[in-house]
């Protein structure tokens, strides 16, 4: 009896390719084999700087200004906790006070 196994419809295959200027001539490689469908490259996304992050931060309100580092971590701990970041007790607030 012989043994039969089916393959799926569709499937994928993922490159790495190293040398992003042969990616045009990769693509037409591909395309030309046969069952090959669709090609598609997903869009790289831009990585920011800790500059441009911090930039960033200024423009939506993410900054803080403190008297002394008490203060400082007060304010951080309210903020999480009114946008229901982190929950911390009212200990975790008089332990960073010592």
């Amino acid at each position: 009896m012989a043994n039969v196994s089916s393959f799926p419809a569709e499937g994928q295959i993922l490159v790495n390719i190293e040398d992003m200027s042969m990616l045009k001539d990769i693509k037409k490689a591909i395309s030309l084999l046969k069952g090959v469908g669709k090609i598609t490259v997903p869009r790289r996304r831009k990585r920011y700087s800790a500059y441009e992050l911090s930039l960033r931060d200024l423009d939506e309100g993410r900054v803080y200004e403190a008297k002394d580092v008490d203060d400082l971590f007060r304010q951080c701990l309210e903020d999480h906790q009114v946008h229901g970041r982190i929950q911390a007790p009212d200990e975790a607030l008089r332990a960073s006070r010592l």
